[in-house]
């Protein structure tokens, strides 16, 4: 049983309980999650299966898509609804669309970010947030990540200092953190009040199925059925296609000469007959070879 099945993921739970829930439907333990999602947190959850766990480092890595309501005139200690409130501003005028399309203009591109306290990022072999738990101060490393799209959504409640946004980011990007520093440059202390994760690993929404489904779909002895090929996951590395002979060596492992091919990505994929063979890699220390990183037997 090997392949990738995008989750649904349903707020209060973590995506630790989902990855045993799936154990339990699908009756194996080698599952496992391409990108944590926090507990009151909906949206895509891309989980992998059997051998398609090989491959959850090529997925964590990649682009995610976030649809957030920013709340203005409040900061949190969690940078979200659910913490205690830390900052307090009373809102004087409410910014108007193009106070805050100029300062999205501000968070397009590379930016710097400094996690929040509580997150999972760690310093000095701890987790940030037991620090926090423990009430300790520790410098925080603050890092750079890319925002390839910031818009703003239409405002739907009419709430005067809430506002949603549209956000395409690349890995490790917190959009906690992101709320809270427009809030600052649009004057005002600010936490994320909600946030819906709507695309991962090139997973949206219409791909997705929901635990209940997954449930149902045991029951009716089809629960295998559901889950996605494992190619479906690395549809963004190149794909190198190779003859019988060559794909006897991949599958042992081997190293290989590179090919005439020009490869867009490194790493790649090596098929036959478009079925998945291995992961690979041109080798760091030999540009003359390819060699393997993942193999799938």
């Amino acid at each position: 049983m090997n392949g990738i099945l995008p989750l649904w993921k349903p707020k209060g739970m973590t995506s630790h309980d989902c990855v045993m829930k799936i154990r339990k439907i699908l009756g194996t333990r080698k599952v496992g999650h391409t990108g944590t999602l926090d507990p009151e947190v909906e949206g895509v959850l891309v989980i992998c299966v059997g051998q398609a766990t090989k491959v959850v480092p090529f997925l964590t890595a990649m682009n995610k898509t976030y649809i957030a309501e920013c709340s203005l005139g409040k900061a949190t200690e969690t940078e979200d609804a659910h913490g205690e409130v830390i900052e307090e501003k009373t809102l004087t005028h409410s910014p108007s669309s193009q106070d805050i399309e100029d300062v999205l203009k501000l968070f397009r591109g590379e930016i710097s970010q400094t996690p929040p306290m509580y997150s999972a990022v760690r310093v000095n072999g701890k987790r940030l947030y037991e620090y926090a738990r423990a009430n300790e101060y520790v410098e925080r490393p603050s890092r750079q990540v890319t925002i390839f799209e910031l818009t703003q959504l239409e405002n739907k409640a009419k709430d005067n200092h809430k506002f949603n946004i549209k956000a395409v980011c690349s890995a490790g990007t917190y959009m906690r953190t992101l709320c809270v520093d427009i809030g600052k440059e649009l004057g005002y202390p600010a936490h994320m009040s909600d946030l819906i994760r709507v695309e991962a690993c090139s997973f949206t929404k219409e791909d997705t199925i929901t635990l209940e489904e997954l449930e149902e779909a045991r029951q009716l002895n089809n629960a295998y059925d559901v889950l996605l090929p494992i190619a479906r996951g690395l549809e963004h590395l190149d794909v190198l296609q190779v003859d019988k002979d060559t794909a006897t060596k991949v599958l042992h492992g081997q190293k290989l000469a590179i090919p005439d091919k020009d490869l867009t990505t490194d790493p790649f994929i090596i098929t036959l007959d478009q079925q998945l063979l291995a992961i690979y890699e041109i080798h760091p220390d030999n540009p003359k070879e390819i060699k393997p990183v993942r193999v799938f037997n």
